[in-house]
């Protein structure tokens, strides 16, 4: 019986596939590579050399090719690949895809822009298309990227490429709100493109997740991943997948730790590091630059650099998201002529992804924490990369100037340098990048502080931004682990608060001092330093120190073209004059010393001219012209004020004696009237006769009864009102016993 058209069709599709499939692994078989070499070092292949399977069963080699389309890959990936307008292979990519190809695990190296991305796309996909896996299969590939923006950007490659394949994505990031849509179609999709955090969460809370089958593992930036803050969730997530799986790792800076490649289970995998012998670990068209600047400098430099470029699209990187929201807030409001963007990890995600689109439209400047330094792609060159603050280490130097001169673009960076942080600079040329010291056009400097003081005086929630700024950039510099480069003792505090517009240096509460006083070097502009017992930071500001910039352009530009020598100290003054603002210093705490000498108090006289401390009771001119004491005066004035103390002294005890005297006779009336008012209740209750009454009389001791008169006549009146009194208290038996006895005594 025929079949169908359809089903016919479907039939002879997956006929062909299989074969395409056979074909592919007898052409991976053929040309693998042998392991441990590095396909760069082979001769390129000839564009006019036969691709695929050749005469005698033979087919050509891949190792050295240059062209993604020499590569053994299927049709439906080649597609993807050339709708994309990708053709010509990156070193990286002509290194790792032959070893990737053949299932190994690869341990990827090179410098950031250089495509890494396709590098391990390519590879997920054409592992699952041979295997032949469908929807019913489950997790087959997870590709794990450090930040939300990074992973939504490997998403949309995945998409672009893989748009002839049947398999089903997802990108699973956090800061979204369809988690429980998440949870019901996670199981179905095959590749998984997500961060670490949002991945562990599904292992934990979706039902029947199941990793089991899993075929490829892919970790983008796998130095941050492997870092200290995904270690936890790295090490649950890993702990859940199979062992037998192939797994990529790439990053601009790679890791060779045994104890990294032990925790992914990594068996003999390819170490490719295309640049290693490179003479720059930075791409090549980049013009990398740095400066001194103090930090009290840092946002009057800032202020004007963006001035001064406000054609070109700048990313400005800070060290924390408090300074990255109070600086986007405060140039926003004084309006410098440009767009001002920012982006932080305190932001929602859809927030974050609009920012990030805005930027690579459009020229503007965007301030940003160390999420944008890892992976993004920006579509549009972007022009400059300005480091405000030092990075923590070289690996995140080389991330972040990695945003600029990407491909076949050029880019520039500045580097903002303390005197404190020159080591950075060693570290930085030990590990080949070629950074130029500049200086500054100080004509086209404009100050902003004394602007930002201002404007803090009339914004409250900006004074707010600014202390929480402030802390949060000591804190970052006070945990970093390298000591050597970052030493928050060496910061000039105070001026560091007023460039900000501060009116009062905040207090620092998480600094613990092991020395109760220590005094800095005058190299690094500090004065002395004490702490109170609650380990608050109180330190004076130094003294201004200047700095310098340099550029491609002549007196008229901002940065100047001659190089200049710096000793480290960058102890210049070129900008000692400026001023940051009025602002009102706070003032040190000073610590109370009981063994100070005494007597030290100056006193003046009319004319203005010092006198000793007990110059008003005596003093006499010496021979020399200075002041002296007469001691035997002031002897004989302290045996007058002693005699003097001593009668008020009898005075007072004469006064308290007689106080005390009243008192206790006031307590002895008091205690005398209570006494003949139990006498008198006593001999009222006798008038009872009777002894059944004692409870009645223990009752009326109680209440103490007043009488106005003593006569004969009150004396009834004086029974029948304590009778009516304690009525009350006793039982109904014994109040008409009392009626009957009283109605006796009436009439007798």
């Amino acid at each position: 019986m025929k079949r169908p058209k359809s089903k016919q069709s479907r039939h002879q599709r997956r006929l062909s596939e299989l074969q395409e499939i056979e074909l592919l692994e007898s052409w991976i078989e053929f040309g693998r590579p042998d392991s441990g070499s590095n396909p760069l070092s082979l001769p390129p292949l000839p564009s006019d050399a036969p691709v695929g399977q050749i005469e005698g069963g033979a087919f050509s080699l891949y190792a050295g090719c240059k062209k993604f389309n020499q590569l053994p890959l299927s049709q439906k990936t080649k597609d993807g690949l050339r709708e994309a307008k990708y053709a010509k292979m990156t070193e990286i990519q002509r290194a790792s895809l032959p070893h990737a190809l053949c299932d190994r695990d690869i341990l990827g190296a090179a410098k950031t822009g250089s495509g890494k991305t396709l590098a391990f796309i390519i590879p997920v996909l054409e592992k699952l298309y041979r295997v032949r896996w469908g929807p019913e299969d489950g997790v087959g590939s997870i590709i794990i990227s450090p930040t939300r923006e990074l992973a939504g950007q490997l998403f949309e490659v995945l998409k672009s490429v893989g748009k002839h394949h049947t398999f089903s994505a997802g990108l699973l990031i956090g800061g979204r709100k369809d988690v429980d849509e998440e949870k019901e179609h996670v199981n179905d999709l095959n590749i998984l493109v997500c961060t670490p955090g949002r991945l562990l969460q599904h292992m934990d809370e979706t039902p029947n997740f199941d990793c089991s089958q899993l075929q490829v593992l892919v970790l983008d930036e796998a130095d941050r991943i492997l870092d200290v803050g995904f270690k936890k969730a790295l090490n649950a997530i890993v702990s859940q997948l199979p062992k037998r799986r192939q797994t990529l790792l790439f990053s601009a800076t790679q890791t060779k730790s045994v104890q990294d490649l032990a925790r992914l289970s990594l068996k003999d995998p390819e170490y490719l590091s295309v640049h290693e012998e490179s003479v720059t670990a930075t791409p090549n068209r980049l013009h990398q630059t740095a400066m001194i600047v103090p930090l009290d400098k840092k946002l009057d430099m800032l202020w004007s650099f963006i001035k001064a470029h406000l054609n070109s699209r700048i990313l400005v990187f800070l060290s924390s998201c408090k300074q990255v929201r109070f600086v986007f807030e405060a140039f926003k409001k004084l309006r410098p002529g440009i767009p001002l963007k920012c982006l932080h990890g305190r932001m929602k995600q859809e927030r974050r992804m609009g920012v990030y689109s805005q930027f690579c439209e459009t020229r503007s400047v965007l301030f940003s924490t160390d999420v944008a330094s890892r992976g993004l792609d920006f579509n549009k060159a972007v022009d400059w990369v300005i480091q405000v603050d030092c990075p923590e280490d070289v690996a995140t130097y080389i991330h972040r100037v990695g945003r600029t001169a990407r491909y076949l673009s050029g880019g520039r960076s500045v580097l903002f340098l303390m005197p404190s942080e020159m080591m950075m600079l060693e570290k930085l040329q030990e590990k080949k990048i070629p950074v130029q010291f500049i200086k500054a056009n100080t004509k086209r400097l404009q100050p902003v502080s004394g602007l930002l003081a201002a404007l803090l005086v009339k914004e409250e929630e900006l004074q707010h931004l600014a202390h929480r700024s402030f802390v949060t950039y000591l804190r970052s510099i006070y945990i970093n682990r390298d000591k050597e480069v970052f030493d928050v003792m060496k910061l000039p505090i105070e001026d560091f608060s007023a460039s900000l517009g501060l009116p009062m240096t905040p207090k620092v509460r998480f600094l613990k001092q092991k020395t109760k006083g220590k005094k800095l070097s005058e190299e690094s502009s500090l004065q002395e330093e004490t702490y109170d017992e609650e380990n608050i930071l109180e330190l004076p500001g130094a003294s201004p120190v200047s700095r310098n910039l340099e550029e491609d352009e002549a007196d008229e530009g901002f940065l100047l073209t001659k190089e200049t020598s710096h000793d480290g100290q960058g102890k210049s003054t070129d900008m000692a004059d400026i001023v940051s603002g009025t602002r009102i210093l706070k003032k040190k705490k000073l610590k109370i010393n009981v063994h100070r000498p005494v007597g030290t108090r100056v006193v003046f006289d009319d004319e203005g001219n010092t006198l000793p401390p007990l110059a008003t009771l005596a003093y006499t001119n010496s021979g020399d012209g200075s002041v002296q004491l007469d001691k035997d005066t002031v002897n004989k004035r302290y045996a007058e004020l002693r005699e003097e103390l001593k009668h008020q002294d009898k005075e007072d005890k004469v006064v308290d004696r007689e106080r005390r005297k009243e008192k206790r006779m006031k307590q002895k009336m008091k205690l005398k009237r209570g006494r003949k008012d139990e006498d008198d209740v006593e001999d009222e209750d006798n008038l009872s006769g009777s002894d059944g009454e004692a409870r009645s009389n223990k009752a009326n001791k109680k209440s103490k009864i007043k009488f106005d008169s003593e006569s004969d006549d009150t004396e009834g009146k004086r029974e029948k009102d304590k009778i009516a009194i304690t009525a009350d208290k006793i039982s109904l038996a014994e109040q008409e016993e009392l009626a009957l006895k009283l109605l006796s005594s009436m009439h007798s």
